[in-house]
């Protein structure tokens, strides 16, 4: 990159800053995803604990 390019992408990125500054909601909808995401993903892996319990208990059964 040149001395350019670089200065081109510094000044977009303060001002996306600035952006963000007069909008404090701006990202509130990024943090929610994540929340949303995290807590599904702790939900499947809960899930998982449990099928994997009852396919060891169900297959200890003997007839």
């Amino acid at each position: 990159m040149t001395f350019n390019q670089l200065n081109m992408v510094w000044t977009m990125v303060r001002a996306r800053i600035d952006l963000l500054r007069r909008n404090p909601s701006a990202g509130y909808v990024s943090e929610t995803t994540l929340i949303t995401a995290l807590l599904i993903s702790a939900g499947v892996l809960v899930l998982g604990i449990i099928v994997a319990k009852v396919i060891a208990k169900a297959t200890s059964i003997e007839l």
